[in-house]
């Protein structure tokens, strides 16, 4: 008859048998007893350990082999199983055989890091009955009238016939870590595997998760409150302690809830678990004492751990001494390695402002590392730490406030290491790195009368990137304020989440002034900039001087995009602040041109979007600090109004076959008052250009008779000439067939100084065509009773005139230019340039025309 392998049964359910028996210690996990190999193998320290013990108090070895013979004797007979005659299992039961030191220093507590088991075996509560009643669950301790050395015999588990073969064979328990060594974290020997070691990620248990909320809601439709039934319930589809103990965790994260009146004292406490399942609601030990039952009744080793939690009514900076432990949560052994789980926190957080509690599974909670788990939890025993080197109690009191969020993020402290800062010359820091990107923000509350009230962000400065940030504290005045930092993942819309806090000190502010409103938070580039298509900026949070009241802000992009900005300061009003910048779009950079009539700190926000998706909305990719020290520009000097939102040659310049601008820059500064800006036009347009300035003050001339445009073959040439000092705009548009509207291609900004005044340009009419150049004169008012040289190229001319009092016919010279002496007459007349294409002088076209002058000042 064939014998089924030991490894190809699921245990479950052990029930524990322990003889005291006096032998030295050993581990004999994988001697004594093996589901391989049955026969018991000596150990080489055995007898060594065996002489060095006091005779006293050590049996004689002739009935110490007596005794585990016996004992190993029985565990191997009840291990013999074999099939039925039809082929089915109906029973197995294994046994495994454990024998520990009473004595040894990491034996010290049953059911806790130095102990085998969370409840008393069946041979102990024999002998310790009465000292046992006497006893707290929650610390236990083995009686002195123990024996010495205990042997245990485990019954792993009974196994009907349905039952599947195990996905792994679980790790043996190993000795737990003893408190106050330091050094690397071991246990057992072996180095202290993480939460990480035992899953990548908590999407492993999605299936585990799903059979427990649904088995959890048929257990209350049907009223069970038993810890049995619904411990082999939730648990019987998983396939290994660690499933198990998911199970059971979410189980009491999603069918308990904290008992808030209870906590308040408005209604009685519920502790026996079962009240607590009924109830479906419980305060921590509720919780903490449903898991330890549990997890016995699917064999998973677990202690109740009491001690301080930095939960409810926590405040920062508060003392624990002397003070009666307020939580429990558990510790569980998961193949030789002790964890720590707490499943009231887990569950959901408790908000006292409103004395509500709102359910909200946090993962976080669930087999958290020591390292993380000892900055809110600090147990009455320093060995539940689980930490190599155990901290104080002190340590634990001044250590920074960090909730779930901030080790959900990746997020690390980098300064400070301590919750309580004290500023330096007015100012002080907190440090934060992260291992994927994030967006972060603040909130800053000023203590008074017992009380924190909110205070501006702009007594901070936040600067981020894509591996964390940093925070410039620079508090108003003295006293005490509270700092709250909050993030939440980049590119996100959820709301962003407390993450930690700390309690600032200000013994002596720093003299400077207010910081304008920042309602973006941060400063510098958003941290996400390189996926908006920003490429790195140098400027973060450090103020950016502005010389002479005015800033070129560049920033590289690695595709073509779109930007609007958005000018702050305490004295600037929104509408003055429009004419206080300017944005030029270029396909691989943009330029913010700023302008800042007052002293002081500007905030200067700039918005971005794909340059292609007009549908998309913008969004905010910097935020920038100005500080304008001295010279602040005048307030007749600021931009015009209605700029567009594409200043100087850029992608619509490029796009509509315009290239090689002599002038670059939006802003051109126009020293004598007049200028030529040329360019190449290679898709042929049909160009025309605006020159306006407000507010407009020159009557009688339009300042359309200011710019003049000339076309050389696909060289075009805007001449510009001002009539006074001054802001002016310059528009340029363009369309590509008759008929069809003009399109707005660009606009310069001209900076006129000077206080030349320039007279306009002649009257142009639509016969001045393309290859037509006006060498002589360049005025549109000529001086009366005076002689005036006209020098013209006209393409294609067979006659050309300047129709006056008198006509005058002009000569072509070589270089196909026409010239001559023009008389201009009398004050107030108009004299015309005109042109005959078919030799016919009877159909002349004017080109241009010319005004003189009423009186001679008026040149």
């Amino acid at each position: 008859m064939p014998k089924i392998r030991m490894e190809d049964l699921i245990p479950k359910r052990p029930a524990l048998l322990s003889c005291g028996l006096p032998l030295s210690h050993t581990n004999i996990h994988n001697g004594c007893l093996n589901n391989n190999n049955r026969e018991v193998q000596n150990d080489s320290n055995l007898k060594s350990l065996q002489q060095n013990q006091d005779p006293e108090t050590t049996s004689k070895p002739d009935d110490q082999n007596k005794q585990t013979a016996q004992v190993l004797s029985l565990a191997k007979d009840v291990s013999q199983v074999s099939l039925d005659a039809e082929g089915a299992l109906p029973v197995y039961q294994e046994w495994h055989l454990e024998v520990l030191e009473r004595n040894s220093a990491k034996k010290s507590s049953p059911g806790g890091p130095g102990g085998m088991v969370s409840r008393r075996t069946v041979f102990e509560k024999w002998t310790d009955k009465e000292k046992e009643a006497q006893r707290p669950s929650t610390k236990r301790q083995l009686s002195a009238e123990s024996a010495t050395h205990t042997i245990r015999v485990v019954k792993k588990a009974t196994i009907g016939k349905e039952e599947h073969t195990p996905r792994q064979v679980e790790a043996k328990l190993q000795d737990p870590p003893t408190a106050g060594i330091c050094g690397s974290p071991m246990v057992g020997g072996q180095r202290r595997k993480k939460r990480k070691d035992l899953f990548s990620s908590t999407e492993i248990f999605r299936e585990v998760d799903t059979l427990t909320i649904n088995t959890g809601k048929e257990l209350r439709a049907q009223r069970v409150s038993s810890v049995p039934p619904i411990a082999k319930a939730i648990t019987r589809g998983s396939w290994s302690k660690l499933e198990n103990l998911r199970a059971i965790w979410v189980w009491l994260c999603h069918n308990i809830e904290y008992d808030l009146s209870g906590y308040l004292g408005l209604s009685e406490k519920l502790c026996s678990p079962e009240q607590v399942i009924e109830a479906g609601r419980g305060v921590c030990c509720g919780y903490s004492r449903i898991c330890l039952e549990m997890c016995r009744e699917v064999g998973i080793e677990c202690h109740e751990v009491s001690g301080h939690g930095k939960g409810i009514g926590y405040q920062q900076g508060q003392s624990f001494k002397n003070i009666k432990s307020n939580h429990m949560w558990n510790a569980v052994e998961l193949g030789g390695c002790w964890y720590l789980l707490d499943a009231c926190w887990g569950a959901g957080k408790v908000d006292m402002e409103n004395k509500t509690y709102r359910k909200r599974f946090d993962d976080f909670y669930f087999l958290t590392d020591p390292e993380d788990f000892i900055d809110s939890h600090y147990p009455d025993d320093p060995k539940w730490q689980l930490l190599e080197c155990p901290i104080p109690l002190k340590e634990f009191e001044t250590r920074v406030f960090k909730t779930s969020e901030f080790y959900g993020l990746g997020l690390k402290l980098q300064h400070p290491t301590h919750f309580h800062l004290v500023t330096e010359r007015g100012e002080a820091t907190v440090s934060l790195s992260s291992s994927s990107p994030a967006e972060f923000t603040y909130q800053i509350s000023q203590k008074g009368d017992g009380e924190f009230k909110d205070i501006s962000s702009s007594f901070g400065l936040l600067t981020a990137n894509p591996l964390g940030m940093n925070l410039r504290l620079l508090p108003p005045t003295h006293g005490t304020y509270d700092i709250m930092v909050f993030a939440r993942p980049a590119n996100s819309t959820d709301l962003f989440r407390w993450v930690c806090s700390f309690l600032l000190e200000c013994p002596e502010p720093r003299a400077s002034e207010e910081l304008p409103e920042n309602p973006f938070v941060f400063w510098g580039l958003q941290p996400n900039a390189s996926s908006l298509g920003l490429e790195p900026c140098s400027h973060g949070a450090e103020p950016i001087l502005v010389e002479a009241g005015s800033l070129e802000l560049q920033l590289k992009t690695s595709r073509p995009l779109m930007m609007i900005s958005e000018l702050s300061h305490r004295e600037l009003d929104p509408a003055l602040a429009k004419c206080c910048t300017a944005n030029q779009i270029e396909s691989d950079q943009l330029t913010c041109y700023v302008l800042c009539p007052y002293r002081g700190f500007y905030r200067l926000s700039l918005f971005i979007r794909d340059y292609e998706q007009s549908d998309e909305c913008f969004q905010n990719a910097g935020n920038f600090l100005l500080l304008c020290q001295r010279d602040p520009v005048n307030l007749n000097q600021l931009f015009p109004t209605n700029l567009s939102s594409s200043c100087g040659p850029g992608i619509r310049t490029a796009s509509a076959g315009l290239s090689k601008f002599s002038h670059p820059k939006a802003i051109i500064n126009m020293q004598q008052g007049k200028c030529n800006i040329t360019f190449h036009n290679s898709q042929d347009l049909d160009l025309h250009a605006v020159l306006s300035k407000e507010p407009q003050k020159i009557a009688d001339r339009s300042l359309g008779r200011h710019v003049l445009l000339t076309y050389v073959d696909s060289k075009v040439t805007l001449s510009v000439t001002l009539p006074e000092a001054g802001v002016y705009r310059l528009g340029l548009y363009g369309k590509t067939t008759p008929g069809q509207e003009f399109s707005p291609l660009c606009d310069f900004i001209l900076r006129g100084p000077s206080v030349t005044s320039w007279p306009p340009f002649p009257y142009i009419y639509t016969a001045w065509q393309r290859g037509c150049v006006l060498f002589e004169p360049r005025s549109g008012l000529l001086q009366p009773q005076s002689y005036v040289r006209f020098r013209v190229r006209v393409p294609g001319a067979r006659k050309v005139i300047v129709a006056a009092e008198e006509q005058t016919n002009l000569q072509l010279n070589k270089s196909k230019v026409w010239e001559g002496e023009v008389f201009t007459g009398v004050s107030g007349s108009q004299l015309k340039l005109a042109s005959s294409v078919d030799g016919e002088a009877t159909q002349m076209a004017v080109l241009m025309s010319f005004d003189v002058l009423s009186h001679p000042q008026e040149e």
